[in-house]
């Protein structure tokens, strides 16, 4: 039927008030406005809910009636709103995702414990691996949808982008370079430097930028993951580039993260999934969740 919320209180309020002037008041809308709204909702039921004159109203038969039907529809909607949070802890399921390593330690934690006291009976399930392997495990239908840097490219799947994050120096608090404001690949030259595999997303992008650099830095130690990348770095192995979100934040204990320039180098994070395909009930709330926290242009995770 064509009527609203709107139309439906205001016709409770003329009846509960036997006045359009007082029930105008009370929904703080003009007469005019509430008139239109009543006139609406008896269109849309084909009947008149009220004898109109000059001096007085009263309800018909009919909306006689349908005064008791509005006011336990409303009653029953309150009730239902007042109660979704408790709805929400009984919602069963469970979620599966494909997430890049070095987002899930620092960064996925927070988002993943707001969603589990909001829907603690639904399961979920993280799938950490490299960039391709998050592409591959969305196409076979694997993983509700990913977290990754790479799959715009991609025609059966949807990239949402969602933190540009640059790659910055990780080392500990000890170290050399730790306390600069601002370090150049060239610096990193002097010191011992690790790397992740030529199989790792994150070293195409890094060997890509760097390809016409002079002076960029040799590795004596290679992993798969930048998040063994970090726990190697921790351990005083060494220093090495890093994304920002595979980082803690500020005022971390032994990690430092320094600012990495000349050239600095980005990476865009995002939320990718199949192409015209809905989410599941407990995939889409996870998903929305994620999606807001989308970067404002200007504004970013400081570094």
């Amino acid at each position: 039927m064509n009527f609203d919320l709107p139309d439906l209180r205001a016709f409770v309020a003329v009846a509960k008030l036997g006045s359009f002037r007082a029930a105008a008041e009370e929904l703080h809308i003009s007469q005019p406005a509430l008139s239109r709204r009543i006139e609406k909702l008896e269109g849309a039921l084909g009947v008149r809910l009220f004898n109109r004159t000059t001096r007085k109203i009263d309800m018909t038969t009919v909306g006689r009636e349908f005064s008791h039907r509005a006011n336990e529809l409303l009653d029953g909607l309150e009730l239902s709103l007042m109660g979704i949070r408790d709805v929400a802890t009984h919602v069963s399921g469970e979620v599966t995702i494909a997430c890049i390593p070095s987002a899930v330690r620092y960064f996925l934690p927070a988002i993943l414990k707001a969603y589990h006291e909001r829907y603690p009976q639904i399961l979920v399930r993280v799938i950490d691996q490299g960039a391709n392997e998050v592409i591959s495990t969305l196409l076979r239908n694997e993983a509700d949808f990913g977290l990754n840097y790479i799959g715009t490219q991609e025609p059966d799947l949807e990239f949402a982008p969602l933190i540009k994050e640059p790659f910055v120096l990780a080392c500990r608090v000890e170290h050399p370079l730790a306390h600069k404001k601002k370090v150049t690949w060239a610096d990193l030259t002097a010191y011992e430097y690790m790397s992740v595999t030529k199989d790792s997303a994150n070293r195409f992008l890094l060997d890509l930028a760097l390809s016409n650099h002079a002076k960029r830095p040799r590795w004596y130690c290679e992993a798969q993951h930048v998040s063994t990348l970090v726990g190697l770095v921790e351990a005083g192995m060494g220093i090495a580039a890093v994304p920002r979100l595979s980082m803690p934040p500020d005022g971390h204990p032994i990690l430092v993260s320094v600012p990495l320039v000349d050239p600095l180098i980005t990476r865009t994070v995002g939320l990718v999934r199949r192409r015209g395909r809905s989410l599941s009930p407990a995939a889409q709330p996870l998903y929305d969740q994620m999606a807001a926290l989308k970067q404002k242009p200007g504004r970013g995770r400081r570094a």
